[in-house]
């Protein structure tokens, strides 16, 4: 069987590749695995804490994204005494996480081993190149797909621009689509429920100001019967566009006037550059019946505030993917959110609320809240995509992969490696 050995970010450090790394080896507890992450007093990467996770899976030893030898990694493996024939690096690639990209193909290059890199990254929307991906991604892939064994995207769109570019190497390219989350106790929550779980911690448990706690108190949005809450979880930065969300609550109160609508974003800080951003939208949007409230929500807590908002609605600037959606549609969350690159077409896939055009999105959902059977449907909708791409289905597809590369490698075949059996064929 496949041993898998990632090489990316992992907890305590905070950012999305992080946790995706995280969530899949979490369902890998059969398989042989490991982590070859970062150094947590060296890298400049924000972390949760300084603690290492202890359980004998993770290697921290990675200095920083611009140190990667073949040698480091060589060592890193020698750690976990790994049978390197029957191994695979799999390396989880975006360019804030690799900033040299000729260090990292140096170090692919020098690599005798099973290789594999999942580009968590790929446009395919973008005008900088004919396929739709932008110029630096084209130039990491004409480097890398020579050097691996295969790659993997998110979506059938960066699927399609990478085959596009490189037809030669279609072999090399799978989908293997974002995990979902499974929240079994929030479901049994009904959003009335979750509102009143989220206002408690918000009031009593949470660090938030005094008076944002003074304000939900008074204004009760999360508890009476009557309002409706369009929110937005996530990092608190620019690319997210949060400013839409509180123009999209008066558009939808201007149709729907027979309620109360409230508008909530949630959301913590990454770096402190973003402040003077988080500042400005406090100034303009933190007062009536809108609210800007600074803090990061715990895990169990995200997909209760994201089950509790009426809508969740996310219109971002630029975005491949998104891990926030993943918590939302495992909460059976109902989302409201831009047609854009892989978010698009995983909330299209979902049953979601999707438009290109904001206008049509701000009707759209109007007459989702107007109809209780379509926001059923919606809600429906979403728990059976999660259910479709579950975690344990995703750490699955990981192993298939790994396993098939070996086997082509000692076999010495070139014939392409099979599409992967739990993802759908363009």
């Amino acid at each position: 069987m496949a041993s898998i050995y990632f090489v990316g970010p992992y907890k305590p450090i905070i950012c999305g590749i992080a946790d995706y790394t995280e969530f899949v080896t979490k369902k890998l507890n059969i398989f042989e695995w490991g982590v070859l992450t970062f150094d947590l007093h060296e890298s400049s990467l924000k972390l949760m804490d300084k603690n290492p996770v202890t359980d004998g899976h993770i290697w921290y030893g990675i200095p920083n994204g611009r140190s990667i030898t073949s040698q480091l990694l060589l060592d890193g493996l020698k750690s976990f005494n790994v049978d390197l024939n029957n191994s695979v690096l799999w390396f989880q690639h975006e360019f804030g996480i690799w900033p040299d990209t000729q260090q990292l193909v140096n170090t692919l290059r020098n690599l005798d081993t099973a290789k594999i890199i999942t580009l968590h990254t790929v446009h395919f929307q973008d005008k900088e190149t004919p396929f739709g991906m932008k110029k630096r991604q084209y130039d990491l892939l004409k480097l890398v797909l020579p050097l691996v064994d295969a790659i993997t995207v998110f979506s059938r769109g960066a699927y399609q621009a990478v085959v596009s570019a490189f037809p030669q190497y279609a072999g090399k390219v799978h989908i293997l689509k974002h995990g979902i989350h499974n929240y079994p106790e929030i479901l049994e929550l009904t959003p009335r429920e979750a509102k009143f779980k989220l206002h408690d911690y918000l009031l009593n448990q949470s660090d938030i100001s005094p008076k944002a706690k003074k304000r939900l108190k008074k204004n009760r949005i999360f508890l009476d019967e009557e309002s409706v809450v369009i929110g937005q979880t996530g990092f608190l930065v620019k690319h997210k566009g949060s400013k839409l969300l509180f123009s999209f609550k008066k558009k939808l109160q201007k149709i729907i006037n027979s309620k109360k609508l409230a508008s909530v974003r949630i959301g913590g800080i990454r770096e402190s550059r973003q402040k003077p951003y988080v500042e400005q939208l406090k100034q303009l949007y933190d007062n009536n019946n809108s609210y800007i409230i600074e803090a990061w929500l715990p895990p169990d807590i995200l997909p209760v505030a994201q089950r509790a908002f009426d809508i969740n609605f996310y219109w971002p600037d630029n975005c491949t993917q998104s891990g926030i959606l993943a918590h939302a549609l495992g909460a059976g969350a109902i989302t409201a959110g831009r047609q854009l690159e892989g978010f698009g077409e995983i909330l299209s896939e979902a049953g979601g609320i999707v438009e290109n055009n904001y206008f049509k999105l701000v009707s759209k959902s109007a007459q989702i809240l107007s109809n209780p059977i379509l926001y059923e449907a919606i809600e429906s909708s979403a728990l059976s995509y999660s259910h479709k791409h579950s975690w344990e289905k995703k750490a699955l597809e990981h192993v298939e992969l790994a396993q098939q590369v070996l086997q082509n490698r000692k076999s010495r075949s070139e014939k392409p490696l099979k599409k992967l059996s739990r993802v759908e064929e363009l």
